[in-house]
Parts: C-alpha cells; structure tokens; sequence
C-alpha cells in the first residue's frame, strides 16, 4: 500500500492511496470462505454450498466490504501515523486512470485545530453586584401576589388593572368581520392581551354601558385581512371586577408551600430562593463575557464537519421545544443553516475550553461536583431525594461534571482579565427594569 499527504487548506487534507488489487481479491477470497461455512441455500446442507455458487450469490457484497476495509485500514494507518485528529468523516474519491492492478483513491477530510492560548490580561470583565435586601424580598413578595390576583364585581367606571366582561361586534364596511363577535368575553385591562386603542375605548365605561368607536387594526396585525383596516366596534359592558391582591397572611404562605403558614419562614424562603437566582444570573453574565474574551484572545478556524454537525443539532434541539409547547413541527420547516452563527461559536468555545481545560487541569474534582448537585437540591422539596438521583447514574452525574468545569474556565478566565465590581439594581439583574 502507498499513500501520499497533501494540504488543501488550513484544515483540509487529502491523502492519496493505493492499493494492490491482488491484496483485495485475497480479501474477497477469504471473506467468501468463511461466508461458505454457514451460508444457508435451498438444496444444500448449511456449509456445503458450492464455491462457485457462494460467489454468484455473494460475490459483490465480498468485494465491497473488502474494499472498504481496505481503506480504512490504510487511511487509520495514516491518521496514526502523522498522528491527524480527524474531524467528522472523509470523502472517499476514486482516482481516475488508476495503474493496472492497484486500486488509487483519495481521502479528503478536516483536521481539529491547533489552539494556542492567547494573553488574557488585556480583556475587561464586569462582575455585577447585588446583596438581596429586604426591599428586594418585599419587590418578589408583590409579584406572587399579583400573580394570585382575584376580582370582584365594583360599582364604578373601569381603570387600568380591573378584568372587565364585554359584548362586543366588529364591522368591517358595514359588515361583520370573521372573528369580530363575542358575549361575555373578560380580559384584563392593560395586561396586553387587547390592542391598546381597544382597552382605551372600554376604559372608563361602567357595567350595564355601551360604547361605538372607530378603529384602524395595525399594519402588522396576525390576521392578514384586517391588517392595516379601519373597522367599528360595538361594545357593551356586562361586569367590571377591581383586583384583589391576598393579604401576606398565614392562608398565603400555605399556598406557597409553607405547611405552618409562618410568614417569617415565608420570608426567610423568599430569600434564599432569590439569593440562588441573583447568585445564578451573575455566574451567566460573567459567563457571557468570559466567553467573549476567550473567543477575542484565541481566534481560530474550526472545521466546516463540526460546525454542521453542531447546526443540525440545534436545529433538533429547536426542533424538540417547538414540540414540548404542543406544536406539530412535521410541517414546520426547521432549518441547520438557520443556527450556523449559533453553531461556529459554540465550535470553537468547545475547543479552546478544551485545550484551556487540559494545559490548567480544571477538571472538575468530586467534592466540586457534590457541592454543586447539593446546591442544586436545595431548591427541591427533599433535597436528599434529589442526590440520589444524580448519583444513580454516571450520565446524570457526567453532566454536574459539565457544569463544575465550565465553572472552573469561568473562574480562571475572571482572575486572568481585568475584573472589576459594578453595583446592579435588582429590576436590571432580573431582567425587568422596564
């Protein structure tokens, strides 16, 4: 056998090879002996099929598979050799005008890159800062009583915030419009599920009331035949209910999950629960920018094999929410190039994490990994349960590990960066400022 290396790019790489044809009719002619000892035919004994006939019926499917242990014989061989880390799978192609009695072909394939580690104390990091106070447990305290918010009827006009019951009839040039009619329909008042000029006309009427007002549905409108159109409504109120927001009593913490109803555990929960997940959003920011600056420090090309690969998985994965939120996506068209950016980033933070892991040995250590499957449980009703799990099975525990390590990146890249503290307002870390 005989190979021959070229360089087609900085990644790409072809290998010509030859092979004597007398090493694959060999091959062909061991493969169909052993086939012969058990192959089953109508009118012969299993073992004593003739030869010839072994052939006739076998012949091309030897040839093939002794063909392509072949190559990949003499292609491992040469990876090993030139010790190549392959990445994804060759492209096999048949060399034109072969000599007599040798089979030529080509292997076209990508290696992985070298990473060389680039200098990271130039790079800036933001580490925000928040202590969770007591007004930051009162701000989270209000958001779960206004999610069970409860109405009651009132005797006055409606205002922003109060769920309303209408009648309502929509015309279009004289005519009801497809969707324009309904009794007895509630909505609450500014919570975005009614166009603003819509809520604007209902508000202010009273139960038993009517109204007739004119308005033009916007360009961007979902239903495409009332998407820019002026149409008339007709609506009459049937009902206005003001908010009730519970009162942070015993019945309340109940109903958070506190079996004693003490509000100060309560609290005391809140608290802990919310330290967790400023805790969490800080570790992700920083994350974000300790990502930024190793793809800044350690620019690389990555093989077009991996970046594929990674993008028809996202595509799957994409794939897979879209279904867990009840949409059939048999007819929805979810396409790998779509995620190709989304792709080539996560390429080559998955190598350059890789090399840095090695050459720093961040390797995730065991009392790491229970520390974080402990905090983890701590949020979870029997934290011990929860333990258990991950440590039942090596894949669950394998992806603690993951996590450990994408931390220990993350804490070495901060000390190596021009890290400074910035205060943050909690509306602005939550993600809510507005």
């Amino acid at each position: 056998m005989q190979t021959n290396q070229e360089t087609q790019g900085a990644l790409e790489r072809r290998i010509d090879m030859t092979v004597p044809m007398a090493e694959i009719e060999k091959e062909v002619d061991s493969r169909l002996k052993r086939m012969a000892r058990t192959v089953k035919m109508p009118g012969f004994r299993p073992g004593k099929v003739p030869m010839k006939i072994v052939a006739q019926t076998y012949g091309s499917q030897a040839r093939s598979e002794a063909i392509g242990a072949a190559v990949e014989k003499v292609f491992g061989d040469k990876v090993r050799e030139q010790n190549l880390r392959v990445a994804g799978y060759p492209r096999i192609e048949p060399i034109q005008g072969a000599g007599e009695g040798t089979l030529e072909f080509s292997a076209v394939f990508e290696v992985y890159p070298q990473v060389p580690l680039g200098e990271l104390s130039e790079h800036k990091i933001e580490r925000p800062t928040l202590a969770v106070g007591d007004a930051e447990v009162d701000k989270t305290i209000d958001v779960l009583r206004k999610q069970r918010t409860t109405f009651e009827a009132v005797d006055r006009a409606a205002q922003d915030g109060d769920r309303v019951v209408i009648d309502f009839a929509g015309r279009k040039d004289g005519e009801l419009f497809e969707g324009g009619k309904a009794e007895d329909f509630p909505f609450v008042i500014g919570a975005g599920s009614m166009l603003k000029d819509f809520e604007t006309a209902v508000t202010g009427l009273k139960a038993g009331e009517s109204k007739t007002f004119d308005m033009t549905f916007p360009e961007d409108y979902h239903a495409a035949h009332l998407a820019g159109q002026q149409v008339q409504f007709e609506i009459t109120v049937k009902r206005v209910e003001g908010p009730k927001l519970p009162e942070i009593d015993a019945d309340f913490a109940k109903a958070l999950g506190v079996a004693d109803g003490d509000v100060t555990k309560l609290r005391d929960e809140v608290r802990a629960n919310l330290e967790r997940e400023v805790k969490r959003r800080i570790q992700a920011k920083i994350k974000e920018q300790v990502m930024d600056a190793l793809l800044a420090a350690n620019p690389i090309e990555v093989p077009k094999a991996l970046v594929e690969q990674e993008s028809r998985q996202l595509a799957e994965n994409a794939k897979r929410d879209l279904e867990m939120r009840g949409m059939k996506t048999k007819d929805i068209p979810v396409e790998p190039a779509w995620f190709a950016d989304q792709a080539v980033r996560r390429v080559k933070l998955g190598l350059i994490m890789a090399e840095l892991v090695k050459a720093k040995e961040l390797y995730a250590k065991p009392e790491q990994v229970r520390a974080l499957v402990d905090e983890m449980a701590q949020s979870y009703e029997d934290p011990a349960e929860l333990v258990r799990w991950y440590y039942a099975q090596p894949e669950r525990l394998a992806q603690a590990e993951a996590v450990v390590i994408e931390d220990n990146v993350v804490g070495w890249v901060a000390s190596q960066t021009q890290t400074t503290d910035k205060p943050v307002s909690f509306d602005e870390l939550m993600g809510n400022a507005a």
